[in-house]
């Protein structure tokens, strides 16, 4: 079995790079990291800025700024694969757990070759958004979930049951839909309540204290309260639920885990031919049943994008894991040469279809071309991380130790270690009314601007196309102050074309005079305090005056 370990660490070694180094950038990479760095200024997420997930991610990851502040976007990639590695490990020790002993090896390289050997799955979980350390709670979670009920003898029971809860309870804090693996893991504790007794109780003082330490004091506050209220409003605002987008979702979801769905079929369907030799019943349930659980309150969004369920994906690896291997045909003697062939072609028959899945994935063609010229291939000249990397050297030549940009880009800001006029912090998420978009492009904020087709394009929270008429408006505006210095085609996600600007001599005296009358001039000209993120557009009422 060494040898199949062995090969399953060097797939992921070699996925692991394709996905950090090649791997396509994502918006959301800028703002989840600029929010982290936000909090190490002291910034609290709701209150100080506008956020729409659980606030762990940023006053986790502001510990490590220093990573992306030294190595950029590279280092934050590096540092959330590393993340993402140790929830693939412990969701491959949980499949270990639910069956015997003398199969534990082959669980648990089956497990992590559904998901270390997947590229898809290593990509989400080696870029920086919510999804590495999601997993990583949640399958630190289960794990100990499943330890506790497998061993109840065991010295430190109660707190191993504590603990899991706690894990889940940060699960939640990362991301707000994962909550319901609280719930599936207390009711399902409870209803075992014959053989269980009061572990339920354990596993829900872990999760409370948890909630309370994460979520408390953001509820006590009423100014927390109303940015975490309006955050889930964000996400409600989109509307609508497009059942052919919910079906293309649920495809693509299959198509990326083609290996895993496949595995869980065969074990499945083996129930009728096969038998299960001592796989653990309950922790098998309540794993299959957080997935679901989860699963249902992804699919309740408006647009249920299939990267949401990466998090999960490792429960459901480990229950396929543990009941395929689990399983062995009615007539199979006891014998271990017949043990050993089975075992063997079971873990061969899933790395063949890892290796295969994987080297035929979609991803490595969007990663290597910008779709097709007619006859020609579009081939990309360098990966997109390097792109940023020398557009954000460009940025350094241009405005030599600058600290802002204008710019919806955000791994763009993070690249370059420079920050973005307020209302920004959500890239082209970020919600700005008509009139406080005119007053900032109006006032030549930045040195530099940045923009790509994402610019003024997205008009949150119902994350429509702005309207063009309005999207030229704030271009004319720009023109006053900006000149432009460099055209970037193809540049960053889904490669638009970058637009590198430069104030102009009238943006600068503009700068100028609007830093003098802040500080010196009367007080009505100080400038008005932003509505930012406390109200909805299309709920705002009167702003009053400041």
């Amino acid at each position: 079995m060494k040898r199949y370990e062995a090969l399953a660490g060097f797939a992921f070694a070699v996925l692991a790079f394709a996905a950090v180094w090649l791997g396509g950038l994502n918006q959301d990479e800028g703002w989840y990291l600029y929010a982290a760095n936000l909090v190490g200024e002291g910034k609290v997420p709701y209150r100080d800025f506008f956020f729409t997930q659980g606030p762990l991610m940023p006053l986790m990851y502001s510990s490590f700024s220093w990573v992306w502040h030294v190595f950029g976007l590279l280092g934050a990639r590096v540092l959330t694969c590393g993340i993402g590695l140790v929830g693939i490990l412990f969701s491959a020790a949980l499949a270990r757990l639910m069956v015997p002993e003398n199969r534990r090896k082959e669980a648990g390289v089956i497990a992590f070759m559904l998901l270390g050997c997947n590229l898809y799955h290593v990509y989400f979980e080696a870029i920086p958004k919510t999804y590495a350390l999601a997993s990583f709670f949640t399958s630190i979670g289960f794990y100990l979930l499943a330890f506790a009920v497998v061993r109840p003898n065991f010295r430190l029971h109660r707190g191993i049951l504590f603990a899991s809860g706690l894990s889940l309870a940060f699960a939640c804090g990362v991301r707000i839909s994962l909550g319901a693996l609280l719930a599936v893991g207390g009711i399902g504790l409870l209803m075992a309540w014959r053989t269980r007794r009061f572990d339920f109780v354990w596993f829900g003082i872990g999760g409370a204290i948890g909630l309370a330490a994460i979520y408390g004091p953001f509820l006590i506050d009423p100014a927390f309260r109303n940015g975490i209220v309006l955050a889930q409003r964000y996400h409600a605002a989109r509307g609508g639920h497009d059942v052919v987008f919910t079906i293309g979702s649920l495809s693509r979801l299959v198509r990326w885990y083609m290996p895993l769905f496949v595995i869980l079929g065969l074990a499945v369907f083996a129930r009728r031919f096969c038998r299960a030799d001592g796989v653990a019943t309950l922790p098998c349930r309540l794993t299959a049943w957080g997935f679901v659980a989860v699963f249902a309150v992804q699919m309740l969004a408006p647009f249920p994008y299939e990267d949401y369920h990466v998090p999960v994906m490792g429960l459901l690896a480990a229950v396929a894991s543990a009941c395929f291997v689990g399983s062995r045909p009615r007539f199979a003697v006891d014998s271990a040469g017949f043990d050993d062939g089975d075992r063997n072609l079971k873990v061969l028959l899933v790395l063949g279809l890892a290796f295969a899945s994987s080297f035929s994935s979609p991803l490595l063609e969007k990663w290597s071309v910008n779709g097709q010229d007619r006859f020609w291939p579009l081939k990309k000249q360098k990966s997109e991380l390097a792109q940023l990397r020398d557009v954000a050297q460009m940025v350094e030549k241009l405005d030599p130790g600058g600290r802002r940009i204008l710019t919806q880009d955000l791994y763009l800001a993070i690249e370059t270690n420079r920050r973005v006029p307020q209302g920004l912090e959500m890239g082209p998420f970020s919600m700005m009314t008509d009139e406080e978009w005119r007053e900032l492009l109006s006032s030549a904020p930045c040195e530099i601007a940045a923009l790509s087709g994402y610019s003024f394009a997205i008009m949150p929270p119902t994350c429509v196309e702005r309207p063009l008429e309005q999207q030229m408006a704030y271009w004319e505006l720009l023109k006053k102050d900006y000149e432009l210095v460099l055209k970037e085609d193809a540049f960053g996600q889904n490669a638009t074309t970058l637009l590198l600007l430069r104030r102009n001599e009238e943006g600068r005296k503009k700068a100028e005079q609007r830093l003098h009358d802040r500080f010196s001039g009367p007080r009505e000209n100080l400038p008005r305090k932003r509505r930012g993120f406390m109200s909805l557009p299309e709920t705002e009422e009167k702003k009053e005056a400041s």
